[in-house]
Parts: structure tokens; C-alpha cells; sequence
């Protein structure tokens, strides 16, 4: 493990001076390269698969394990689009003469190593691998050992990429071994690894964020909710809940709850539960709600504590009707866990208090919780979507994954 991280210091030094052209090269090479050996990537990840089915491994995570041919090639695509970024390094965030006549500049500068511990998601591998070269970072990947053998296959195919490229293979690196000991050691590896983005469930990040003495980027859980207001258009809420639960309901932007203003339950219910169920998702729904789903004939769960706080990665939801938007606010403070909010409404002043009124790292006003996502934000391929508001919140794109230095140019200047 100590020679892994000495490596990985020695590639972050090469990384931080490479000129754009040769990591984006470098970048494409990978891309063509998962290309070019998807077979043998789906092949390992097929053992990781049968493993975990045969282990009884919930199929939400199952789901997050699986490659196929199309996610080995939007993963591939993401990659590309990663090339099309610009380079942070170097950019220019601020600067001005001094009246002592020094120039001041604040530039970005890579983080140098970044560790990643993450659970059974082998797009992460690559995501991460590609953002951080882009922005002049060695990575050290520590994923689950449910996805080992789909993560060493694509470190094999990109450090040979890297090879090829003239760049260090060592700049991305898999963590050696399955236990939890390599864990213990990634996490305190201070003055070695420069910064830890722990990506998965509430356990994983708690794990990590108190046991770390390496600096932290934390991301959090997405208990995210969906209100529909009093003046929202019925037929726009019922497609945006319906996409934020059930469009994919294994990853941290779907939504978990929804909420709903009591004077337009009515009209919003009978057309949103028909629409849940024929989606098959499962309404764990208060005792307002009940009458709604007796009356569809739809199957109808009670509301517990635990289901208010749940993040589900399941086709469920909990539900609620409240008699204001400040309820709504109430209930989402409490149980929210800061990462997306949405609201349906055709009232600006709605929309305004509702922004100003939670907090969370993104707010959608009219559309889906979905969208929290580097991708779809136009940043290529995220690292992770932060939960925090140190440094980075939201979808972390090139420019989190960067630092900053001070330069200072003088001619001869001494102080006084």
C-alpha cells in the first residue's frame, strides 16, 4: 500500500505540469480503449454479478454493480466529453497590481492525490479516473469488493491506455486488496493522499468522514422530496414525479418523498397514484392520503418514521399532504438531507420562497430532481455530488477537483 501511494506522488508531479494536449490524448485513448475491450470488462464484471446474486445482494445494488455493453459506451461517451472540457489548471481566478507594484494571481492548481472510496458502482472506476487526469490528479481507487474484478479489469485497460499515451500507468491506480485494512490505511495516509470523496450509502460516508485523518470532501445521501404546490399545473407535476422516482430509482437524485398542498390533493392525487402504479412504485402514504388510494383501488403502504427518513434505491415512496408551503419547508428540513429539493409551482413568489427556504445543494423549480448531475449540468462526468459547503457543493465537476495557489511577481521587492 506505502509503494502504491509513493507512486501515485511521483505520477501526481508529472500530471501537474502536463500540458492540456497530452491528458486529453491521453483521456481519448481511454475511451477507445473501453471501447475496444468491453468484452473482457463485461466478462469480469459477469463473475462480480453472479457473486452477488448468489450472495442475496438486494437488487438495487445489483443494478448499480451491472455493466452492459450500452454503459460500458455512455461510460465511454462521458469520457469524450471530459476531452471537450476545458483545462482547469492554470486558469486565472483573480488578479491585480499591488499599489507596491506586485503582481498578484490566484491560479488553480491540481489537488495532487485523491483517493476514492466508493461502493459497488464500477462506472465510478472510470468516471473519476478521467476527471481526475483532466485536472492533473493521480487517483487511488478503493471501490467495494463486490465490483473488484469489473474494477481491476478497467484500471488494467487504463493504465494501458496510459502507457500508450506517455503518461505514468501509476497516475490511476486500484487500492491493493479487499479488506478493510487497505481502508484504515487510504484514510490515514495524511501528508500522502491530499484529499478523500467517499461515494455511496450514509454508512460508507459516516465511516469515512470520522475516521479519516486525511482532509475529507464529503458526499451525502439523497433523501431528495418533490411538493407540488397549490398553483401547480397537474399534469407537469404528475410527469416530474414520476421521473424523479422512477426513471432510475437506484441512484441518489431520485426522489423519496413527495409532498403535496392539501388544496390541490383533489385533482393531483387520483392522476399521480394511478401513474406511480402503473410505474410500480409502492405509495407509503399518511392517513390523508389513504381515502385517495382506497378510492383508485391502488395498493397503499402507511407512513412510517423510518420511511420519512429512507433513501430507498427502490421503486417506494413515501407521501404526505400538508396544508402550506412553510409545512412543506418544515418537513423537508427535517428529513432532508441536503442534496435536491424540488418544487412544481406556477407562482413565482412560490418558487421564490421555496428556493430561499430549503437548503440543499440544487433546487429544481419545474423539473425533475433527476437533473442534479455533472453530466446533464454540462460538467462531463462528476465525481460525485457534494453534500457539504466547504469548498465544493453539488455535482463536482473539473474545477472541485482543483486547488489554488497565490503567485506573486515582484522585481527585486523587499518588505518594510
Amino acid at each position: 500500500m506505502l509503494d502504491v501511494v509513493r507512486r501515485a506522488r511521483g505520477a501526481a508531479t508529472v500530471l501537474a505540469s502536463a500540458p492540456r494536449s497530452v491528458k486529453d490524448a491521453a483521456i481519448g485513448a481511454i475511451a477507445d480503449a473501453l471501447d475496444k475491450n468491453a468484452e473482457s470488462v463485461l466478462q469480469a464484471n459477469a463473475e462480480d454479478v453472479a457473486r452477488a446474486r448468489a450472495e442475496g445482494t438486494e437488487p438495487a445494488l445489483v443494478d448499480r454493480l451491472t455493466l452492459t455493453t450500452d454503459r460500458i459506451a455512455d461510460i465511454a461517451a462521458a469520457l469524450r466529453q471530459v476531452v471537450d472540457l476545458p483545462d482547469p489548471v492554470g486558469e486565472v481566478l483573480r488578479g491585480s497590481t499591488l499599489p507596491n507594484g506586485l503582481e498578484l494571481r490566484q491560479i488553480r492548481v491540481p489537488l495532487g492525490v485523491v483517493g476514492i472510496i466508493y461502493e459497488a458502482r464500477p462506472n465510478v472506476t472510470v468516471d473519476a479516473a478521467g476527471l481526475c487526469l483532466k485536472s492533473g490528479n493521480a487517483v487511488l481507487l478503493r471501490g467495494s469488493s463486490s465490483a473488484y474484478r469489473s474494477n481491476a479489469a478497467l484500471v488494467s485497460v487504463m493504465q494501458d491506455a496510459l502507457r500508450a499515451s506517455g503518461l505514468p500507468a501509476e497516475a490511476i491506480q486500484l487500492v491493493p486488496g479487499t479488506s478493510r485494512e487497505s481502508v484504515t490505511y487510504l484514510m490515514t495516509a495524511r501528508g500522502m493522499v491530499d484529499v478523500l470523496i467517499p461515494r455511496g450509502g450514509a454508512g460508507l460516508i459516516r465511516s469515512v468522514v470520522e475516521g479519516s485523518t486525511v482532509p475529507v470532501i464529503e458526499t451525502g445521501i439523497g433523501n431528495c422530496h418533490v411538493y407540488v404546490d397549490a398553483s401547480a399545473d397537474v399534469a407537469k407535476a404528475v410527469a416530474i414525479l414520476v421521473n424523479s422516482k422512477a426513471q432510475r430509482p437506484t441512484v441518489c437524485n431520485a426522489a423519496e418523498t413527495f409532498l403535496v398542498h392539501s388544496s390541490i390533493a383533489g385533482s393531483f392525487l387520483p392522476a399521480a397514484l394511478a401513474a406511480l402504479a402503473e410505474a410500480g412504485v409502492t405509495v407509503h402514504g399518511d392517513q390523508r392520503i389513504q381515502p385517495y388510494a382506497q378510492a383508485a383501488g391502488i395498493a397503499f403502504a402507511a407512513v412510517t418514521e423510518q420511511d420519512w427518513d429512507a433513501e430507498y434505491y427502490s421503486l417506494d415512496i413515501a407521501a404526505g399532504i400538508v396544508d402550506s408551503l412553510d409545512e412543506a419547508l418544515a418537513h423537508i428540513r427535517r428529513y432532508g438531507t441536503g442534496h435536491t429539493e424540488a418544487i412544481v409551482t406556477d407562482s413565482q413568489p412560490a418558487a421564490r420562497a421555496f428556493v430561499a427556504g430549503v437548503d440543499a445543494a440544487a433546487v429544481m423549480v419545474n423539473a425533475s430532481t433527476r437533473f442534479t448531475d455533472g453530466g446533464e449540468f454540462g460538467f462531463g462526468a462528476e465525481i460525485g455530488i457534494s453534500t457539504q459547503k466547504l469548498h465544493a457543493r453539488g455535482p463536482m465537476g473539473l474545477p472541485e477537483l482543483t486547488s489554488t495557489t497565490y503567485v506573486v511577481t515582484g522585481d527585486g521587492h523587499v518588505r518594510r
